[in-house]
């Protein structure tokens, strides 16, 4: 038995673990070996994130005042352009690495401008890879830079210059155009989405008042220019087209001059149920939210509660939760700092515990004073309820779909419901939607419930990725 068992273990077939094992990738090799690192997979998610590196570092000019009209194009061919008019990346020989500094910016990683803060005040990009992870997962990237006067010119493939830094013209605008065709041993799927680019760049325009983004598909003859001047206004009134909204678009501006800190929030509630609420963090749409977001949402719970009970409007005291609260909130909250900390290259979430106390000292009941009734009019109803015998099918105070079997008044507001003299003028003017006939529906409900348990329901967040036009 033990000659067999030694006889398995130095089988070939295994394999011996000793120092040359030991694998050591260099340079651009590493990426292209696990590029789910940089970009998060090798989906049509991960190929449009190579867009969003090249656009991103454009936006960061347009940040630093140097930009106002960025352009992209997806070619015939499938690849892609990402022109700015921004000051154009530097071409000159690089003081420590003796080559161009273009090539440095394309071919090496951890090299960029944004390390400290001399010429990028605030950027998306932080550790210096975007560019040069582009470069590694493309088939071939073609690079021009119009600066001081003259156009000039570096082409890659795979990671790996093929053409010297070579001068082909000259021009008096500045500005950096890169054209790169996603590798196919890299991506098993390198068509472009059109709706998917216009999506996010229709954010950006947004996020950045007055810069004009242009988007064109010589594929399908498709083109969108975006332009905004409302910002972030703008993009709520967007994404409420179409729903009946309760209030004006709330703004809140905010900046920290020790930390460096900046917030712009828009709120606007409407009369449906779902939540929608975007965050962003240096222009970065952060999906998965992180410290801004929940400053934010536990600062509204706060605020909307403080003042539902000095208005009377809650019921033996109880409190509702801050999902109660959310129902029909549209939100934009946008953070600008110099240190962002996001949870790795994608950039899907925001890490800073010092963002979520700005934040949060940023949504003071003043600021939001005149929102409590709006916000309240649907879940207030569906709250008092929940607190009385005849309310199980509401759970955390959402209506469960009972709801549509039942009719509902809308009725002016007045001092025999809620001493509206609590309450800022705004909101006095409002309408709130109570429930009529209780006694019935309690009847009904008790019918229904038997023998029944009671289920939670879910509160997922309703992450639009699309808006679906300008009002």
């Amino acid at each position: 038995m033990a000659d067999d068992a030694a006889a398995v273990k130095k089988s070939p077939h295994d394999g011996v673990y000793d120092e040359s094992q030991i694998k050591v990738l260099r340079g651009m090799e590493a990426v292209r070996k696990r590029p789910g690192m940089y970009i998060g997979d090798t989906t049509p998610r991960g190929l449009h994130h190579l867009v969003w590196e090249i656009v991103d570092n454009a936006i960061d000019e347009a940040m630093a005042g140097r930009c106002d009209t960025i352009a992209l194009t997806i070619h015939a061919d499938g690849s892609a352009t990402v022109v700015d008019n921004g000051d154009g990346i530097p071409v000159g020989i690089h003081p420590t690495e003796k080559i161009s500094t273009l090539e440095v910016v394309f071919c090496q990683l951890h090299a960029g401008g944004k390390f400290d803060h001399g010429v990028y005040k605030v950027s998306g990009g932080l550790h210096g890879v975007g560019a040069s992870v582009v470069n590694a997962l493309s088939e071939w990237m073609e690079v021009e830079v119009c600066r001081e006067g003259k156009v000039y010119a570096m082409k890659f493939e795979r990671g790996v210059m093929t053409s010297e830094l070579k001068q082909i013209g000259t021009r008096q605008r500045t500005g950096t155009k890169v054209t790169f065709m996603p590798d196919g041993e890299i991506f098993p799927d390198i068509g472009f989405r059109y709706e998917q680019m216009a999506s996010r760049l229709r954010e950006l325009a947004y996020l950045n008042e007055g810069v004009t983004i242009k988007l064109k598909d010589e594929r399908e003859e498709k083109e969108d220019v975006f332009q905004y001047k409302q910002g972030l206004v703008a993009f709520v009134k967007h994404l409420n087209e179409g729903k009946q909204t309760l209030h004006r678009p709330i703004e809140i501006h905010r900046e920290d001059p020790e930390t460096l800190l900046q917030l712009d929030l828009v709120i606007q509630y409407n009369d449906s149920y779902a939540e929608s609420v975007f965050s962003f963090a240096n222009n970065i749409n952060t999906l998965e939210g992180g410290a801004h977001l929940s400053g934010f949402r536990s600062a509204l719970t706060r605020t909307m509660n403080y003042y539902a009970r000095n208005a009377k409007l809650l019921k033996n005291g109880e409190t509702p939760s801050g999902d109660d609260l959310r129902e029909g909130l549209t939100a934009l909250i946008s953070v600008k700092g110099p240190e962002p900390q996001f949870e790795g290259q994608t950039k899907t979430k925001l890490g800073n515990s010092e963002v979520e106390t700005f934040v949060t000292q940023a949504v003071t009941p003043l600021r939001l004073g005149h929102l409590p009734l709006p916000a309240t009019r649907r879940s207030l109803r569906s709250r008092r309820l929940s607190m009385s015998p005849a309310s199980a099918p509401i759970v955390s105070g959402r209506a469960s779909s009972l709801d549509t079997q039942f009719d509902f008044c809308h009725r002016r507001v007045s001092a025999h419901s809620i001493d509206v003299s609590v309450l800022p003028i705004d909101v006095a003017r409002g309408k709130c939607t109570l429930r009529q006939n209780r006694t019935a529906f309690a009847k009904r409900h008790e019918w229904l419930g038997r023998g029944r348990n009671r289920a939670s329901v879910a509160d997922p967040i309703t992450e639009e990725s699309t808006v679906r036009g300008r009002r």
